[in-house]
């Protein structure tokens, strides 16, 4: 089961690949209407100074870490046994798991979706408009959060979920593109002026055919030559 993971994951390669180039290309459109998201950017750069100077939220990380695997075994069925969460690591205990389970914290960045749910919610009880910008830099230091942490979580240690999954490749390649699924959304939702996702979706999709018909004809040429 492992090696056809890895099969996959060198079949989503090309795929991740062109989404980060068009990840690439989206956020410099958005930078381009910086005034109108402010409050995000400074969001993302006061959470950045903070984690690489003053405070590196370890422990907030793995709670939201291993809040979202026990989430995730809920949703899918499975019973919770134990939790434990300490300052640099923690745990749950499941009566099952699956990738899904085990790489969720991963992508899903939960501090993100409580601000969003708590400002929809707020919303309906109250007029938040004038108090936006908060929720922006809310969102913006929240969205730092979660990519700095996932970043230093996946290369700083060698984690036990990677090899769960499916092994570093799979689960790494698959992190990826969840990650530039949610940050898409992400910028999506705050900036839809600047951000368009059906022809970023289809350049990702027709780069990705592109690149996949060369290495087949290619190889079919080396074959074809023996």
């Amino acid at each position: 089961m492992r090696f056809i993971k890895f099969l996959i994951a060198l079949l989503l390669l090309p795929l991740a690949f062109f989404a980060s180039l068009e990840m690439a290309r989206i956020l410099l459109e958005v930078l381009g209407h910086f005034k109108a998201g402010i409050g995000f950017w400074l969001g993302v750069v006061c959470y950045g100074a903070t984690h690489y100077s003053v405070y590196n939220f370890s422990r907030p990380y793995v709670f939201m870490h291993e809040a979202t695997h026990a989430l995730a075994a809920f949703v899918c069925g499975s019973r919770i046994k134990d939790i434990s969460v300490g300052r640099d690591s923690g745990y749950v205990k499941m009566t099952k798991s699956n990738t899904f389970i085990v790489l969720a914290p991963y992508f899903v960045p939960g501090y993100v979706l409580l601000t969003a749910f708590c400002y929809l919610v707020g919303d309906l009880f109250t007029d938040l408009t004038p108090y936006r910008p908060v929720f922006l830099f809310l969102i913006g230091f929240f969205t730092a959060f979660h990519f700095v942490q996932t970043f230093k979580t996946l290369f700083e240690a060698d984690q036990p979920d990677l090899k769960l999954a499916g092994g570093k490749v799979f689960s790494v390649t698959v992190i990826t593109l969840a990650n530039l699924a949610v940050l898409a959304v992400v910028l999506k939702s705050l900036f839809p002026g600047a951000v368009s996702l059906r022809p970023a979706g289809g350049r990702v999709i027709t780069d990705t055919l592109a690149a996949w018909r060369i290495l087949v004809n290619y190889i079919i040429r080396v074959i074809t030559k023996q």
